[in-house]
């Protein structure tokens, strides 16, 4: 291997105006041989692989072929030993030699899967040892170039960050974000020790963007209460998100009309969903009725055997227990009202899914309190009981599931109306035969071809989630909330068309969580169910099933309607396609 030290600093009178054209510097020599520099100027880095005798790839086959041959055999002289009873200690001069070279290739096998730390590790030691005495600058790297420039190569370059737009901070503010950057205090702890929130998010957004070196600009800080989400809606906020918010409607349900507030930043779905009130609407509009109430929360407990599990399961399910298991549960809340139980068993796991009544709120807080208490109370019969986890994943929450589809979570809805054909002829611009054979071919038979899971309809996912946003609640619960079948069927001689959607999961609420933030009150307050219901607890909450029910039906009809007509593309391509001219903003770095 050829080390050579590194030629030393030029004197004080070289400077980099007096660099040769190749980046070089002029004729100051040390003390040293003409031959000695020619070499230094040409010699390539140093590379671990240049102290090998043979070429890297013929000294690695070697290595291998010698590892290999010697293990296979020792192994046969051991197998030998063994079958005539001859000690392993004993060994030969060959077994020796074997031995020796088994451990001297392993050795080189091994730096050679680390040959690119060994590589860098004695290039890096060679080039400290010559220069421990020596402070390197950005003049010395120059001056250690020994091969030629490397040729000029166009890459695209990864685009530049937008430049950090920082806000002119009072000296006291500048401190704490300096303090947070240096970790002395923790991001999280900023409302805490600040007692004010809106400082707090201005403060923790400066140091967001001076640590990652991006921009937060248009990610608006002003003009929200962060006052109200403090502790219950969101951590260590930087900022909020804006989202429009449409309208659709009216819609008329139950005798009653409702204007829609729809979240989306998706183009064509509020236009598609008013189209479908407004076919509901002339028709007469829709009807509805909510089939079960009651949300869900299912522990896992884990006993020493399956046969003690499932005396759990039947003293749970036994209706003599059912009143004292409900008077436990409902310490939880005024609201709470057990309603079921049902274990199921898995080995000597029991998974034990409680239904009960909340009130106007979506109640899992609430259901969980419960059976916290239940849980508690089980370990006078049951003390060899382990809990392993508070949820199952048998409630089922956030997951699609068939447990929900069958037995439903949260409100089970059905809503329904029939369309006259006129109306489907003039306003929906198609015919009653093609939307029928439509929905059973896509909605009911692609459905099943896909396997789907409480997924027969259209796009009912859209409409919920667009509510959901809108009114606070949580947007995750979309996955259940959406579990829909929507059938059609002709009716009246075929005149007519009888259409349904069947939601055996809506999860909603209309107190606490995001309900209680400013715009998504609005929004419930537009619809009439803000807060909780004077007249009947969950009143509003299930008017608000109902609802979001409703507008799936006409997102359904409409949707399906656009489809069967022909006008899916167009209607996009139409409403769903920005004209802004982009191509400015658009750059490329090469």
């Amino acid at each position: 291997m050829d080390l050579r030290r590194r030629p030393p600093k030029p004197p004080p009178s070289v400077n980099n105006t007096n660099k040769n054209p190749n980046g070089s510097y002029p004729s100051y020599q040390p003390t040293r041989s003409s031959d000695d520099d020619r070499l230094r100027s040409i010699a390539p880095p140093p590379k671990a692989s240049d102290a090998l005798p043979l070429p890297l790839y013929l000294t690695n086959a070697v290595f291998f072929t010698l590892f290999f041959s010697v293990a296979y055999y020792l192994l046969h002289r051991w197998r030998d030993k063994i079958r005539y009873n001859t000690p392993l200690h004993v060994v030969t001069i060959t077994e020796l030699g074997a031995i020796i070279a088994l451990i001297a290739s392993f050795i080189y096998l091994l730096g050679f899967f680390g040959i690119d730390f060994v590589q860098s590790f004695i290039s890096r030691a060679s080039g400290d040892a010559w220069d421990l005495a020596d402070s390197i600058d950005e003049d010395d790297h120059r001056l250690v170039t020994c091969s030629p420039p490397a040729p000029i190569v166009s890459v695209t370059k990864l685009p530049a960050p937008e430049p950090i737009v920082t806000e002119s901070l009072p000296e006291e503010d500048e401190e704490i974000v300096k303090s947070v950057l240096d970790g002395v205090i923790p991001s999280y702890s900023l409302e805490s020790r600040l007692g004010d929130c809106k400082r707090a998010a201005s403060i923790r957004r400066e140091a967001l963007q001076r640590v990652t070196g991006r921009s937060l600009e248009g990610l608006p800080l002003d003009g929200f209460d962060y006052e109200s989400i403090l502790g219950q809606c969101c951590e260590m906020p930087v900022g909020y998100i804006q989202i429009p918010v449409g309208i659709a409607g009216p819609l008329l349900l139950d005798g009653y009309e409702y204007s829609v507030p729809m979240a989306t930043t998706e183009g064509c779905l509020v236009a598609s969903t008013n189209r479908g009130c407004k076919a509901m609407y002339i028709s007469g509009g829709a009807t509805s009725t909510v089939l079960k109430d009651g949300m869900t929360r299912a522990p896992v407990v884990r006993f020493a055997s399956a046969r003690r599990a499932s005396e759990l399961k039947f003293f749970l399910e036994s209706p003599e227990n059912f009143d004292t298991l409900a008077v436990v549960f409902n310490r939880s809340s005024r609201f709470a009202r057990l309603q079921n139980i049902k274990c199921t068993i898995a080995g000597k796991n029991a998974y034990v899914r409680f239904s009960c009544s909340t009130g106007d709120a979506m109640g899992m807080n609430m259901v969980s309190k419960g059976v916290q208490n239940v849980l508690e109370y089980l370990t006078d019969d049951f003390p060899d009981m382990d809990v392993i986890g508070i949820s199952g994943n048998f409630c089922s929450d956030k997951k699609p599931a068939a447990v929900n589809w069958i037995e439903g979570r949260g409100k089970s809805v059905v809503c329904e109306a029939v369309i006259r054909g006129e109306i489907v002829n003039k306003v929906l611009k198609t015919s009653v035969a093609a939307l029928v054979e439509l929905n059973m071919l896509k909605n009911l038979a692609g459905s099943a071809v896909a396997g789907s899971l409480g997924g027969f309809n259209a796009h009912a996912s859209n409409i919920v989630s667009a509510v959901f946003i809108a009114t606070g609640q949580d947007p995750a619960q979309n996955v259940e909330s959406s579990q829909c079948i929507t059938m059609m069927e002709a009716i009246n001689d075929g005149k007519d068309i009888h259409i349904s959607v069947t939601m055996p999961s809506i999860e909603v609420g209309t107190v606490g969580g995001g309900t209680q933030l400013a715009s998504q009150s609005a929004c419930l307050n537009l619809l009439g169910v803000k807060g909780a219901s004077k007249e009947a607890p969950g009143m509003n909450s299930r008017r608000l099933a109902t609802i979001v029910a409703g507008a799936v039906l006409a997102g359904e009809l409409s949707l399906m309607s656009a489809i069967a007509a022909g006008q899916l593309v167009r209607s996009h391509m139409k409403y769903n396609r920005s004209s802004r001219d982009i191509s400015g903003a658009t750059t490329t770095t090469t």
